[in-house]
Order: structure tokens, then C-alpha cells, then sequence
């Protein structure tokens, strides 16, 4: 396959992705923004162009020199970039305004390991960035503070990030991110929840780590009640 068919079908792969994002329910209108690392560079959805008319040649080539060809690029750019640059693990960033993420993002509420699931984003915690003005090289800083050792993160008074090795992860991770946030807007009406210890936080993700969260069985001894067995004839 030539280089040129591979870039066109992650070209529709991104284009379809951010029809999800839409769909799903955790973005809305034109904002948000995705990124995906491509060659020597990176791709990028462009600026005020709606999801639903967007067609794979207008994603935007961008060096990490901030160079570009074609449409003028997310204003959101500059986090897309640093992130690549200095997070060689990941290859998508997903930025989107899910509503309740961004309702704790108002607050600046980081969320912590009130349930289990909080160790989807790498840590104990889902961090939330400082504010900055949207577009600015104040805001990506803010962002790769947060993002440290996590793939997920808030970002202060307007949304959140997710990372990914795939198109699919970051998506998957996102609407993640927004029902974890979902829950614990809702367990504060009750009072600040009950925080899992640190301790059992590590177990649970060396767990996730193990068992890729779903896509891979636990290493063979480890449960000695689930075993494989032959088939019956």
C-alpha cells in the first residue's frame, strides 16, 4: 500500500472518529479538535468547520514546526503539537467539551480515585489543568503539566483531553473520562465520596495494565478458577 492510500485512510479514519465524538454525545457543534501523528508530522482537524461536512482532504498537515498545508488548523494546535512532541508513547490527542468533564473543569476539581475506573487515565488521579486563554502557548503548558504521567486530563473553566496510542483508544478513553465525570458530579450531592486508597490504586491499574482493560485475559495462573479446557467432541 502506498503512502499516499495509507494517509488517505487515516484521513477518513479521523474524519469518522470525529463524527463519533459527536454522536456519542461528548462533543458538540465545531468545538473540539483531534490530532494524529502521521509521518513526520501530524494531522489535524481544521478550524470552524462543522464534523458532519468535513471530508477527509480538509484535515490540516502540520509539522511540529508549526508550519501547515491546506486549511488554517485547529486554534487548539499548539497542545496538539507539544503533546506529540514531548509524548513519543501516544500518536492521537482528543480534545472535546463533554458536559460533565467540563462541569468539574469549571471548578477545578480534579477527580480522584473515588471509583476504580479513575485508574483508566494512568494514575490515581484525573488531573485539572490551570486556565489559559484558548489557543495559547499558556494553555498547552497548563495541559502537559496535567498530562504528566497520565493520558487523560481536565482543562481548567473549558473541557478535556484524552490520549491514545489508536484513534479508537482515545475515543474509548474520552467517553470514559466523561462518564467517570458524570459519576462524580453525581456522588457530590451526596458529600464528598470516599477515596480508594493509593495502595489499592496501584493494584488496580498494574491490573488494567495486565489485562489491557478488557482486551486480554489474565496471564495464565493467575486465576485459579478460570482455566481453559479442551473442547468436547
Amino acid at each position: 500500500m502506498s503512502d499516499d492510500t495509507d494517509n488517505m485512510e487515516l484521513r477518513r479514519e479521523m474524519v469518522g472518529i470525529c463524527r463519533r465524538m459527536n454522536a456519542s454525545g461528548i462533543n458538540q457543534g465545531t468545538a473540539g479538535n483531534l490530532s494524529v501523528r502521521s509521518g513526520s508530522g501530524f494531522l489535524i482537524t481544521p478550524s470552524s468547520l462543522p464534523y458532519e461536512t468535513m471530508q477527509p482532504e480538509d484535515l490540516v498537515e502540520m509539522d511540529f514546526d508549526g508550519t501547515y498545508v491546506g486549511r488554517r488548523p485547529s486554534s487548539e494546535w499548539r497542545f496538539h503539537r507539544d503533546i506529540l512532541k514531548n509524548r513519543p508513547d501516544v500518536n492521537v490527542v482528543l480534545h472535546c467539551h463533554s458536559i460533565y468533564a467540563t462541569t468539574l473543569a469549571v471548578h477545578h476539581k480534579t477527580i480522584p480515585s473515588f471509583h476504580y475506573m479513575t485508574g483508566v487515565a494512568g494514575g490515581t488521579t484525573i488531573r485539572c489543568s490551570k486556565y489559559a486563554t484558548f489557543g495559547t502557548q499558556a494553555l498547552s503548558d497548563h495541559a502537559l503539566e496535567a498530562l504528566q504521567d497520565r493520558l487523560a486530563c481536565l482543562l481548567g473553566q473549558h473541557g478535556q483531553i484524552s490520549l491514545g496510542k489508536t484513534l479508537e483508544s482515545a475515543l474509548w478513553l474520552a467517553i470514559e473520562v466523561e462518564t467517570i465525570s458524570r459519576m462524580y458530579v453525581q456522588a457530590l450531592t451526596l458529600g464528598e465520596p470516599p477515596i480508594l486508597p493509593d495502595d489499592e490504586m496501584e493494584r488496580v491499574i498494574a491490573q488494567m495494565k495486565r489485562m489491557s482493560y478488557g482486551h486480554a485475559p489474565d496471564p495464565e495462573g493467575v486465576n485459579d478458577v478460570a482455566k481453559p479446557r479442551a473442547p468436547k467432541h
